[in-house]
């Protein structure tokens, strides 16, 4: 690990972060939250600040990028091109609904 820590993501609050957090490291990616003390301050600070920050590790920055913009298609519905078939799938699709294809275990072995 070289130690050199990125922003990869601003939740919009600590149960996304959480949550991003749990799905990053299951892909062996570790994972630095900041911001979440802030929250207690809410009412007091514009909400941008109080935004929880994962961090990763510089190596791991393009890995993670890859999983988080799968799960922003995922939140705003976007259909997602599979990188195997070219079969276009709504976003409630996890794997490609044609071929199988996941495209989170194409980016682990990569």
């Amino acid at each position: 690990m070289s130690e050199h820590w990125v922003i990869a993501y601003r939740a919009a609050n600590s149960l996304e972060a959480h949550c991003l957090k749990g799905l990053l490291e299951s892909d062996n990616i570790a994972v630095k939250l900041t911001g979440e003390n802030l929250s207690s301050a809410a009412g007091e600070l514009p909400a941008n600040v109080v935004e929880v920050s994962l961090w990763v590790d510089e190596p791991d920055r393009v890995k993670a990028a890859s999983i988080l913009q799968r799960y922003e298609q995922s939140q705003n519905g976007q259909a997602w091109r599979c990188v195997q078939c070219h079969e276009v799938n709504d976003a409630q699709f996890e794997v490609c609904w044609q071929c199988g294809c996941d495209p989170l275990l194409l980016t682990k072995t990569k």
